[in-house]
């Protein structure tokens, strides 16, 4: 029997998206990067540079005017932009999380409607699950959606929105039936201007600027009933087979970060020099140096591995997006702050782009699912296998 080992190499096509996401990045968002940080305002004119760049939502397919790109075509965009700038890389994401469960889950009607507007760039999706008391347990939403004659009416508040104020569609998720559990979740679409939707101040956080958060209000809002994503009920399930691959998008963009903030320790310690010697000569650096590396590439070939899985409907798809996302943005959190270190005092100020980097790891660590909720699903996965 002759037994063909699987290539871990890029396609052509592959090798050269990233060097296109990596010339658009370098070009017109890293220089902007420290600035979209600083003004914590969305940046609209990046945006419309990623969208002119066709960007912003290349796991679209071709048929609904998308790129057409595979998940790991997505997720070489994400690692290229955070490089840059992890603000920027939300801008594909948001748009991912917030269509993906239209194309798992959705009608030809309720595709044909809103994936081409997205493709062309006059929407921008994002995606509201999480709650001021339903973060981890999303089981425990409290979000309402009462059957009318023609459709649906929603009340009730989301919390850590990304996008929400810049995004005009919403894939929204409500309970329309409490006594059903888990089965009693449903997808809606909501638009950003539909009556009785509102958002709240943006959030003042630690990293990500200029990629705003905020809550989002809905207050009798009337909801057609051609805007169900799905099945009633089925709300849940989607919104788990929706994050299986979207956490892969969240490594994709941690690996960015880790590898911008090692390609800027790598130039600073050659430059740096004490004792009449660059920095990089002492062996106690070169220890960093070489672990910060080690993990960069370990959490890249995870994440590549996991959207193989993605494209192929693996079995393995939950275990896989968890452990990369997990080991992913740990890393981004050890390699970004092993940089700081490596830059000394200078490391700390914002005068240098790895102060920022660290910020922006820690997030990482903690959204669409915090690493202690990654670790449980991956221990269920493993259970489940012995």
């Amino acid at each position: 029997m002759t037994v063909t080992a699987p290539s871990f190499a890029l396609s052509q096509e592959h090798e050269t998206l990233r060097q296109v996401v990596r010339d658009f990045a370098d070009k017109a968002v890293a220089p902007r990067a420290a600035e979209i940080d600083e003004e914590d305002e969305f940046p609209a004119d990046v945006y419309r540079a990623v969208v002119k760049a066709d960007l912003h939502a290349v796991h679209l397919p071709e048929q609904y005017g998308g790129a057409g790109g595979d998940s790991l075509a997505a997720a070489l965009v994400m690692e290229e932009l955070a490089r840059a700038s992890a603000a920027v890389s939300s801008f594909p994401s948001s748009n991912m999380l917030g269509t993906i469960p239209l194309l798992l889950s959705g009608g030809q009607d309720i595709r044909g409607r809103y994936l081409p507007p997205v493709a062309g760039g006059q929407s921008l999706f994002t995606f509201a699950l999480s709650e001021p008391e339903a973060g981890s347990d999303v089981a425990a939403m409290s979000t309402r959606a009462r059957r009318t004659a023609d459709g649906w009416v929603l009340d009730g508040v989301k919390r850590w929105i990304t996008l929400a104020g810049v995004a005009d569609r919403c894939t929204t998720f409500a309970v329309t039936d409490p006594d059903a559990g888990t089965r009693g979740v449903t997808a809606f679409v909501v638009h950003g201007d539909d009556p009785g939707v509102s958002f709240g101040a943006p959030e003042r956080k630690m990293g990500l600027h200029g990629s705003p958060t905020r809550e989002v209000y809905l207050d009798n809002v009337h909801i057609p009933g051609d805007r169900i994503v799905g099945s009633p009920g089925e709300g849940l399930r989607i919104a788990f087979a929706t994050l299986d691959r979207t956490r892969i998008d969240v490594a994709a963009q941690a690996v960015g970060i880790a590898q911008g903030a090692l390609d800027h320790a790598l130039g600073y310690v050659q430059e740096r020099r004490q004792f009449n010697r660059p920095v990089a000569d002492f062996q106690g650096v070169q220890f960093m140096l070489a672990e910060m590396g080690m993990r960069v590439e370990a959490a890249r070939q995870l994440t590549y591995a996991a959207a193989g899985r993605a494209d192929r409907g693996d079995a393995e798809l939950t275990y896989f997006g968890a452990a990369a996302k997990c080991f992913a943005s740990d890393t981004a959190m050890q390699v970004t702050t092993d940089a700081v270190q490596l830059l000394g005092g200078y490391g700390y100020t914002r005068d240098y782009p790895v102060e920022r980097m660290m910020r922006d790891a820690k997030i990482t660590q903690i959204y669409e699912g915090t690493n202690q909720i990654q670790r449980q699903i991956m221990a269920k996965a493993l259970l489940r296998r012995g």
